[in-house]
């Protein structure tokens, strides 16, 4: 009576743990993007194209448009191609924060010391919005996430103004 039922758990445990890996591996990513958690914001890296990096804070309250929302908006977006595969590096630089965007179902954690990877593969244009969920202090939901989704052919336009307009910045 115990040789039966262990046998059924393992016919029920192969299956998952094969799916379990599968879904583990990264497939070929089209864009590394880096993200270092701080108090109270995060930077991000496109280490892919010649160093691109920027910090993206909160809108102040005293600062929104009418088409900004409240708590949610940011000063710098991330701008990622749609229909295609992005990997996600995730750090700290002070304590543990949650990078969260839940329309993408991406939660991942970011602790300092650590360099956590996940990915996420997004198949429209749009907005998704997400914020740190970690209580990582007084302020931690004052860290919002705002990721635009462009069509690829903008995104390389956007890479090529923002890569152009840093090299007129550093003469």
């Amino acid at each position: 009576w115990t040789i039966l039922p262990a046998i059924i758990l393992l016919f029920i445990a192969f299956p998952s743990l094969r799916l379990l890996y599968l879904l583990d591996e990264i497939n070929e990513p089209l864009i590394t993007l880096k993200t270092i958690g701080h108090q109270w914001y995060w930077s991000y890296e496109y280490s892919d194209f010649m160093n691109i990096e920027f910090d993206s804070y909160m809108i102040p309250t005293n600062e929104l448009n009418m088409s900004n929302f409240r708590l949610l908006d940011v000063d710098n977006r991330i701008i990622l191609p749609m229909n295609s595969q992005i990997r996600i590096l995730v750090t700290a630089a002070d304590v543990i924060h949650s990078w969260t965007v839940p329309a993408l179902g991406v939660k991942i954690d970011g602790t300092p010391g650590r360099l956590n990877q996940t990915n996420f593969f997004m198949n429209r244009p749009g907005l998704f919005y997400g914020q740190c969920s970690e209580i990582c202090g007084a302020n931690h939901s004052f860290m919002p996430i705002v990721i635009e989704s462009i069509p690829t052919n903008f995104f390389i336009k956007w890479i090529m103004n923002y890569s152009n307009s840093l090299d007129d910045w550093k003469q």
